[in-house]
């Protein structure tokens, strides 16, 4: 799997262009074109930012399925808001939830 490619791909799903890539993983334009241009993979901290940008984890990026799952907008804000919790505090509302 060619990692400039996936990034087109999953660009091109979502109808983002390098600056809405740019804008949404905090790397600048000229980073991610430099990579384009100079066939340059990212680093794994810039991979890593990327694919938080595009809501997946590294193993969903590099997973040769197609079905992964989807979440929906509420779904993404509950694992935001509980992964900007420490530690502790999502034990306890794992605990509560179940």
């Amino acid at each position: 799997m060619n990692v400039l490619e996936k990034i087109t791909q999953l660009m091109n799903e979502r109808n983002w262009n390098m600056y809405k890539l740019s804008q949404e993983s905090g790397i600048t334009q000229s980073t991610i074109s430099n990579w384009f241009n100079s066939n340059i993979l990212p680093s794994i901290p810039s991979l890593e930012k990327i694919c938080e940008a595009f809501n997946i984890t590294l193993s969903e990026f590099f997973s040769e399925k197609k079905n992964i799952c989807e979440l929906s907008d509420l779904q993404k804000q509950v694992l935001d808001a509980i992964n900007k919790l420490p530690k502790e505090k999502q034990k306890k509302l794992i605990e509560f939830l179940k």
